[in-house]
């Protein structure tokens, strides 16, 4: 079993309140605006990282996380870019990312909106953790727990808000 913590949108902040988290958690999926390259020194110094940059990052962050990332976890195929849209409302470098790849998580981030739902289409599930950083119109922090058990089964998805002000 893998237990996994998705984030996105950190622009430059890592709230403490993640921390927990993240020290519960095998591997910290990261997709993309994450700000200064510290957050992930953080994040890294306590757990792996998989990430991609956004449109927010800087050519420090763009060196040492590409544009998409695609990897499997006990047999589930994993495909991760920062804007992507949502099933049905997909733009063209997501549709063809997808397509492509076909995987069976398809994990975003970009629009602060926490989104978890199963592409009856394109037949995966996607995820878009919302932001957990301050910055930005949303005024909850989010982000995604679950786990991948070794026969490929996801379990225990679940929403963290991070309701108060940041500590």
């Amino acid at each position: 079993m893998t237990r996994i913590l998705i984030l996105s949108d950190t622009h430059s902040f890592l709230d403490s309140r993640l921390k927990k988290h993240i020290k519960n958690s095998d591997v910290v999926w990261h997709a993309g605006d994450i700000g200064d390259i510290s957050i992930m020194d953080k994040i890294k110094a306590l757990k792996p990282v998989v990430a991609v940059h956004g449109n927010i990052d800087n050519h420090i962050v763009k060196i040492e996380y590409p544009k998409n990332q695609t990897f499997k976890i006990h047999g589930k195929k994993i495909v991760m870019t920062h804007i992507a849209g949502y099933p049905n409302r997909y733009n063209s470098h997501a549709l063809n990312l997808i397509k492509i790849e076909q995987p069976d998580i398809f994990v975003c981030g970009h629009s602060h909106i926490l989104k978890i739902m199963y592409d009856e289409k394109l037949n995966h599930l996607h995820i878009n953790p919302g932001a957990c950083g301050t910055h930005g119109f949303h005024k909850i922090q989010t982000a995604v727990k679950m786990e991948i058990m070794n026969s490929g089964e996801i379990k225990n998805c679940e929403i963290i808000e991070l309701l108060n002000s940041p500590k």
